[in-house]
């Protein structure tokens, strides 16, 4: 018997990536790529993948509050996500509340679908996935992390893999020591002195993950490497590189940016815990084709070939019952 697979979605991530590029329009001339780009991703992966599972988490309102208590920086300055458009048709407000719209309308399009949703308030979607990957319902299954966020990698194991779909890369524990010579379970503490410019989250100058692959090479072994480690390592080396240097004098930064970074221990409230597991092993796996192809008639999709997504979604109501 093959081994049961689970697809565990970056939402956001991956419904920006459509809402971006995703041409359509609706039949009142209204963008509709957001939501139609993003089933037609899903259509794509559950073909190539085949899972036996879905889990789709969603970044909670206001993002992660605890993460902002620590770093008031945290994800700020980032610009607005606009349509990747040579003529606009919308205001910058109009696309706003219709980027909002098209959002709310992929979940509920989502909830029509036997898929495990979640979204929980002041909560990232990183903790979800995390805690998700580590459940113990899906020890023995395959996890499939659907998502371009470098942060996922510290997440990779025997049974555990990063799908990256813009660079069209599949990573594991194997593909990243040959890459980056660093270990999941060391890559959070990398990214820690490396910073995350995508996050407002300054590294150490000059120390990126090429400097860490050359000069820190107990970084590829599976043992986690802890700070105190790096720090007496940088101390002892008998070279005076500025490198060994600039991460002793910036400790504090090390230590804030692994906080923040780090998902080996997800930041999930108990009473979260138990929202999720409830989304994942109690919810009834139901699958509302007609409610889902009145909702494309109502929204102007035009004519797609929806077979294989449908498909799935069938055989997964069918495996749960």
């Amino acid at each position: 018997m093959s081994q049961p697979r689970v697809l565990i979605i970056d939402a956001l991530n991956m419904y920006f990536r459509a809402y971006i590029v995703d041409p359509s329009l609706s039949t009142n001339g209204q963008p509709i790529g957001g939501v139609k780009g993003f089933l037609k991703i899903l259509q794509k992966l559950v073909r190539e993948t085949k899972p036996d599972h879905i889990v789709i988490a969603w970044d909670g309102a206001g993002g992660s509050q605890k993460r902002k208590a620590v770093n008031k920086g945290y994800k700020e300055g980032r610009k607005p996500i606009r349509l990747n458009r040579d003529i606009r048709t919308l205001t910058e407000n109009e696309e706003l509340k219709n980027k909002v719209w098209q959002q709310t309308r992929l979940i509920e399009y989502l909830n029509e679908m036997p898929i495990s949703q979640t979204m929980l308030p002041a909560v990232e979607a990183d903790d979800v996935i995390a805690f998700v990957s580590r459940l113990s319902s899906f020890a023995d299954w395959q996890k499939v992390i659907v998502s371009s966020d470098k942060d996922f990698f510290q997440l990779c194991d025997d049974n555990t893999v990063v799908l990256r779909p813009i660079q069209k890369q599949v990573m594991n524990t194997k593909r990243l020591v040959e890459e980056y010579s660093i270990h999941p379970n060391n890559m959070a503490l990398a990214r820690a002195i490396a910073g995350d410019t995508s996050d407002n989250l300054p590294g150490i100058n000059g120390v990126g993950l090429g400097t860490i692959k050359k000069r820190f090479p107990f970084f590829a072994d599976e043992e986690f490497c802890t700070i105190d480690r790096l720090m007496d390592f940088c101390d002892e080396a008998e070279s005076n590189l500025k490198a060994f240097s600039s991460i002793l004098e910036g400790r504090a930064v090390v230590e804030q940016n692994y906080k923040l970074m780090q998902l080996y221990a997800p930041s999930l409230s108990p009473q979260g815990k138990s929202k999720v597991r409830f989304a994942i092993e109690d919810a009834e796996q139901l699958f509302n084709k007609t409610g889902v192809q009145g909702m494309m008639i109502e929204d102007g999709f035009g004519t797609f070939d929806w077979s294989s997504l449908f498909q799935c979604m069938r055989r997964i109501v069918v495996d749960n019952k």
